[in-house]
């Protein structure tokens, strides 16, 4: 099992920028494809980002292509999210999600196809 626990959230204004990190421990993260997702109040949780285990191949939903970044340090078993150019649209707690190296085949863009959940992070964007 892997326990994930994001950092970096906080309240900022339109335009600017944030780093969300999200740091493993109980098993090497490098074993896990990675991805990130959001809440809004009253939405269901959607996808954000996502990344294989070595990081060469990332997935991004169009609201956000362009705008953010994954990457990970699987030395450090973390994996970031480096959020540009924030909109009040961007407003959510995001999660950061492990998923398991037993699934043989994954989008990377559904929530049912990760196993392990961090806790949260408020991201809050004024305009």
């Amino acid at each position: 099992q892997v326990k994930l626990v994001e950092s970096g959230g906080g309240l900022v204004q339109a335009g600017d920028s944030l780093r969300l990190s999200c740091a493993a421990s109980g098993r090497a993260a490098s074993d896990y494809a990675m991805g990130w997702f959001r809440q809004a109040p009253g939405k269901d949780r959607e996808f954000v980002t996502a990344t294989t285990r070595t990081g060469d191949t990332s997935y991004y939903a169009d609201s956000v292509m362009g705008r953010f970044t994954i990457s990970r340090d699987n030395a450090k078993n973390t994996v970031y999210l480096q959020m540009n150019s924030l909109k009040p649209e961007d407003t959510a707690v995001y999660f950061c999600a492990a998923s398991s190296p037993s699934r043989l085949y994954r989008t990377y863009r559904t929530s049912n196809e990760y196993d392990y959940w961090g806790q949260g992070a408020q991201v809050t964007v004024s305009s």
